[in-house]
């Protein structure tokens, strides 16, 4: 499905943090820039003096509910920094790049996950494991632009210390207001924490590919340059989600705004086992682009892609569908949510209000092209 976005929510790719070479001058380049978010004063431990006669024992300070460094201790060695390197082309000749972004330990086996922008183009890709001091090559076993992700591997002999895998919780039962921690490397500084809450469910993000990633986690927890491809991990310690966009500010301002997104592990689940075969991942395809209606529930086709499954079926601009295969359609998000939840080539029936009346048509889904392909 082309891009639709959310009207004018845009959402901007955290991106590796960028360090380009020319003529020995180092320019330091991120999706976008910001101040490190520190911690309030409410959130530090008091510390009190006693005074307590000898011999009776002073009580332990008690410790606030943003202190979640047991967590921290119990996940740290599973989270992973991941440095990029790509020559580019300019106008002036090759240019060498470097990046960065983060990932997480899947298994013993030496398997990583990250985002799929973190690794996009890379000519080589070294990892740092935990706390380890060493930089290790990394082979990309898979990508996939239309869900942001991409599998790493490396030799688990090469890791000091051993592969220490994180626990993968489910994004399904997740509520708002649960609490959320990331970890990664903003700005290259590795195993930074940051803590939040889950502030909203379902968000539609658009992929490196131009097509919608639906259903990803909203959070609050502050995420920057770097922290592309980490972890958001639960009160637990489980990875609920992949951080991989954060929303932009007023005339595009790339920082900190506290609206960060992240993929759901859930979707990365179904991935993964493709990914680290090196296949493609194959998602259903309708090939409309879509708006919301302003004074009816649905949503309305702006444009088809020639030749599409939609096309094909005798949709038309200006239909406005209120349900796919029995599912109802609220606004242009639920389209993309509905057709992700078939697989190519499904028959499912498309509900649709035209010029007053309600019509039924059976649209045979296509493959989901790599990139989006311009409906008009």
């Amino acid at each position: 499905m082309p891009p639709g976005g959310r009207g004018n929510f845009l959402s901007a790719l955290l991106g590796a943090v960028v360090v380009a070479a020319v003529f020995a001058v180092l320019a330091v380049a991120g999706t976008f820039d910001g101040d490190e978010e520190s911690a309030s004063t409410a959130d530090r431990v008091a510390v009190t003096t006693s005074s307590a006669a000898p011999g009776v024992p002073v009580p332990t300070p008690a410790r606030t509910v943003t202190d979640v460094s047991a967590l921290y201790r119990k996940v740290r060695d599973g989270v992973v920094y991941v440095q990029v390197s790509s020559r580019t082309q300019t106008p002036l000749g090759d240019e060498q790049q470097e990046g960065s972004g983060s990932g997480f330990v899947l298994d013993r086996r030496g398997y990583i996950l990250t985002n799929e922008h973190v690794v996009e183009d890379a000519e080589v890709v070294r990892v740092r494991v935990g706390e380890g001091e060493r930089l290790i090559r990394a082979q990309v076993t898979g990508t996939d632009a239309s869900a942001d992700l991409a599998v790493l591997k490396v030799e688990p002999d090469d890791v000091d210390g051993g592969l220490q895998p994180l626990a993968l919780g489910s994004s399904a039962d997740i509520q708002v207001g649960e609490p959320a921690i990331a970890i990664g490397s903003p700005f290259g500084l590795q195993g930074s924490l940051t803590t939040g809450v889950i502030s909203a469910l379902g968000r539609t993000i658009t992929a490196p590919s131009g097509f919608q990633i639906s259903g990803a986690l909203q959070t609050d927890a502050a995420i920057n340059p770097g922290n592309s491809g980490g972890p958001l991990l639960d009160a637990t310690g489980s990875v609920i989600g992949i951080n991989a966009q954060i929303e932009t500010g007023p005339n595009g301002a790339r920082s900190n705004s506290g609206v960060g997104f992240a993929i759901p592990i859930d979707t990365a689940k179904q991935a993964i086992p493709s990914l680290e075969k090196g296949e493609r991942i194959r998602r259903a395809y309708l090939g409309v682009s879509t708006t919301d209606t302003t004074n009816a529930s649905g949503a309305a086709i702006a444009a088809l892609v020639r030749g599409g499954p939609a096309d094909k079926a005798g949709l038309r601009a200006g239909d406005r569908i209120v349900k796919i295969g029995g599912t109802a359609v609220s606004d242009s998000d639920d389209v993309a949510s509905a057709v992700a939840a078939h697989k190519p080539g499904d028959v499912v029936e498309i509900v649709v209000q035209r010029s007053g009346d309600e019509r039924t048509l059976k649209v045979t889904l296509g493959t989901q092209p790599r990139t989006a392909v311009q409906a008009g």
